[in-house]
């Protein structure tokens, strides 16, 4: 008798979509159930997707999605693009409550405590939907015990796509978990390139002007106690790495911890 066919352990899981919200007609958000043996870090990223039929064939559509939510959630959210010829963001974008979603079994990524040396402000820069790590960050324990100022830049195209970021800034102030211990501690600075809005310009402009630093405790960043955490397009990273190591600050990973961090994963 032919052996049963044996399940692969690192295949996807299903998991049921709990919630659905449109914010623009360019991104929305999602979450879904949390398998009880699914353990990730707050900042890391997983591979989300759908079936879908890829030269004829009917297989997994993955891509990487930033979690969210943090890691002692009971559910993972997650923040995303709409792209409308994207092989995968253009039938996500489409899913409703009930539906299910493809999760992969090994989070991984960079943006986490553990990749930064402690020190006293920690910067979190983003663009888009580059966000979610650090809507996951916020909300984690740890942060508040390696730092004791948290700096959170959202630079958007549109001032509507603002609107993530301040309601999930706004859900880590009254988390009943790190609520208290954030009082002052954290400060969020969003920025628009293409509207008209009380700041306006690039993340890079912003730190190379001095523009940011007049709106952050403690000015402009010192090498010796300032870290940084960047996550967007491939350009605003690369050119935020650079100008980080204008500051004097070292890239560091999760084997061998720096002064600043890049996440490299993008959705489509």
């Amino acid at each position: 008798m032919a052996d049963a066919k044996k399940v692969n352990p690192n295949a996807p899981t299903s998991e049921e979509v709990l919630a659905v919200r449109h914010f623009t007609d360019k991104t929305f958000s999602f979450s879904i159930t949390r398998p009880a043996s699914f353990r990730f870090r707050s900042g890391e990223f997983i591979m989300l997707g759908l079936m879908g039929e890829v030269k004829g064939k009917v297989k997994p559509i993955l891509r990487a999605y930033s979690v969210a939510s943090p890691s002692w959630d009971d559910k993972l959210d997650f923040y995303s693009i709409k792209v409308d010829d994207g092989p995968l963001t253009s039938k996500l974008q489409h899913i409703k409550i009930g539906d299910h979603v493809l999760l992969g079994r090994k989070p991984v990524g960079t943006l986490v405590c553990d990749a930064v040396l402690p020190g006293k402000r920690l910067f979190m820069f983003s663009t888009g939907t580059g966000i979610a790590p650090f809507a996951s960050l916020i909300r984690d324990p740890e942060v508040y015990e390696k730092y004791d100022q948290i700096i959170l830049t959202h630079t958007c195209r549109e001032v509507g796509e603002l609107a993530y970021g301040f309601e999930r800034v706004d859900a880590a102030r009254n988390d009943p978990l790190v609520g208290e211990i954030i009082g002052d501690r954290l400060t969020h600075i969003a920025s628009v390139t293409r509207e008209d809005y009380k700041l306006t310009g690039r993340i890079t402009d912003l730190l190379e002007s001095g523009e940011l630093f007049k709106r952050v405790p403690g000015g402009a960043i010192d090498p010796k106690h300032d870290r940084a955490m960047i996550c967007g397009s491939m350009d605003m990273t690369m050119d935020t790495k650079a100008i980080m190591e204008k500051f004097g600050l070292g890239e560091g990973s999760n084997a061998k911890p720096g002064e600043f961090v890049i996440e490299k994963a993008f959705v489509g």
